[in-house]
């Protein structure tokens, strides 16, 4: 860990000054499936300005939506999930993780607001491509494609297949204050949210203790911009619950006793101008309490380990390389805070206070199984 008061020999040290650096702020990357959420917020969005104007809205959450069609407009190949679906909604698209659900909203989004509208939701609402306004300047910005311009080799930025892979966290480059601003968003149904690394800063001279930054006074959510309605938010945190139960990509980020709902992603990093098949960037990001959240937590593992893990799956995969870490992380926090558990039957057996019947979110998950199971016979 990098230990600030002897930061001279941090930077003075090649060994070392990989270590001092502010990975979260300055480290860019491609989110992968952790942007899917976002991407429901903005068709949710679309709707709401659909509906003032009285038009049909582009998806409803229960609609049953095709899946089994992987091809979009300007894509040689077709887009692919981990696993065939026959038909989904929101709910199991979150929960199954699913590329071409949200492929298929950006369609029909860029088909009635236009691929301006969305571009400018990306960065409007969730200031993709914006410095967060963290105390410290050398934050990256990010990468959102804009029209009209080009990469050094003379391609566009933005193409004709280029929602489809914002849709699912390609082609834009994030850091991880961004992802944990959006993220903060919907925790906060909706309300805009300002990181800060700073809560105050002090000087004492001779005894008198004098205020230099203060910024305290910004935790205070009563008069900020509502970003996002709350129903939106709801919809997306309740979709977000689904992730760490029976049945979703990131059984193992579940924290046990406490109502926890987040995102994993699995993407794969660009080396020699390609896509690899075996580096990956891998992340999970959530929040804990649901109703009341203490904290939004992501976990980044930069190329994870590929290998298979008998009775999970492959290791490099976020839910199960970044989930186990978000747990830990999460259940060590909520102790120290003295966040009482909101969930207290929500331990696996044989823990005696395990009781599947009345933990959280179980007859929901039962119910999706079941409508699964009936739409993908």
């Amino acid at each position: 860990f990098f230990d600030v008061r002897k930061y001279r020999e941090y930077f003075n040290s090649e060994d070392l000054k990989e270590t001092a650096k502010f990975k979260a702020a300055v480290d860019l990357f491609e989110p992968g499936s952790t942007m899917k959420p976002i991407t429901l917020a903005i068709c949710l969005k679309a709707n709401e300005e659909l509906a003032l104007e009285g038009r049909v809205p582009i998806f409803l959450p229960d609609e049953k939506i095709s899946t089994s069609n992987g091809h979009f407009p300007g894509r040689s190949k077709p887009i692919q999930d981990a696993r065939v679906h026959k038909y989904l909604n929101l709910y199991l698209a979150i929960q199954k993780s699913s590329n071409i659900y949200v492929a298929t909203l950006v369609d029909r989004l860029i088909n009635t607001m236009g691929e301006k509208w969305y571009r400018d939701a990306l960065i409007d609402l969730f200031g993709f491509s914006e410095k967060t306004g963290i105390e410290f300047p050398f934050e990256a910005r990010g990468f959102v494609p804009d029209f009209n311009k080009y990469y050094q080799n003379k391609a566009p930025e933005w193409s004709k297949s280029t929602p489809y892979s914002l849709a699912m966290g390609y082609n834009i480059l994030t850091n991880s204050f961004q992802m944990i601003r959006a993220f903060s968003i919907i925790a906060n149904e909706g309300k805009d949210v300002t990181p800060t690394i700073l809560k105050k800063i002090i000087m004492n001279d001779d005894g008198i203790e004098k205020v230099l930054v203060d910024n305290t006074k910004n935790f205070d959510f009563q008069n900020r911009r509502q970003i996002l309605s709350k129903s939106s938010c709801r919809l997306i945190k309740k979709s977000m619950k689904f992730i760490t139960k029976p049945g979703g990509t990131s059984r193992l980020a579940d924290v046990y006793g406490y109502t926890d709902a987040g995102k994993s992603g699995t993407a794969e990093k660009i080396v020699n101008g390609r896509y690899s098949k075996d580096k990956n960037i891998s992340s999970f990001i959530g929040f804990v309490p649901v109703e009341k959240p203490k904290f939004v937590l992501m976990v980044v593992v930069d190329e994870p380990e590929k290998k298979y893990v008998p009775g999970l799956g492959p290791a490099q995969i976020g839910g199960i390389c970044a989930g186990p870490i978000f747990k830990e992380i999460a259940t060590r926090s909520l102790n120290y805070l003295g966040v009482a558990p909101d969930d207290p039957f929500g331990y696996p057996y044989p823990d005696p206070r395990s009781d599947p019947t009345n933990a959280d979110w179980s007859l929901e998950v039962k119910y999706l199984a079941e409508l699964y199971n009936h739409w993908n016979k």
